[in-house]
């Protein structure tokens, strides 16, 4: 079942370690009544959600995504411009540690909200 618009959040790069800041993102977008799709190439489940393995499979389960939050390093994120731009999403959140300039440019010109910032912390002081 789809949830209404602006709740899914894909969370690239999400681990199933319960000290990885992508697994605390999953549970602190849950807890904040958001619906979080974690994607990792290795897992099937973490903390009992369905994964998806690539950005390509969360765009042929068909739901509209809002924000994507990023986690993976840049190596890994260059690589994803065209997958991250077909799903449509709102905007795009680059945790510390997964900044890339260079994509973040490419999404602002095909008007993707880009933001530099923690998701942990957007989601306790409520401006995410």
């Amino acid at each position: 079942m789809k949830t209404p618009q602006g709740k899914n959040i894909v969370v690239l790069g999400a681990s199933d370690k319960p000290e990885r800041y992508s697994n605390k993102a999953l549970h602190f977008l849950q807890e904040a009544g958001y619906l979080p799709i974690p994607v990792n190439p290795t897992l099937d489940t973490i903390n009992g959600v369905r994964t998806f393995h690539t950005l390509d499979d969360v765009k042929k389960n068909g739901s509209t995504i809002d924000t994507i939050t990023v986690y993976v390093n840049s190596t890994i994120s260059s690589q994803l411009f065209n997958a991250i731009v077909s799903l449509k999403p709102r905007r795009v959140i680059f945790n510390p540690g997964s900044e890339n300039n260079e994509l973040q440019k490419k999404l602002s010109e095909q008007k993707i909200e880009v933001v530099q910032a923690c998701t942990l912390v957007l989601l306790r002081t409520k401006q995410f």
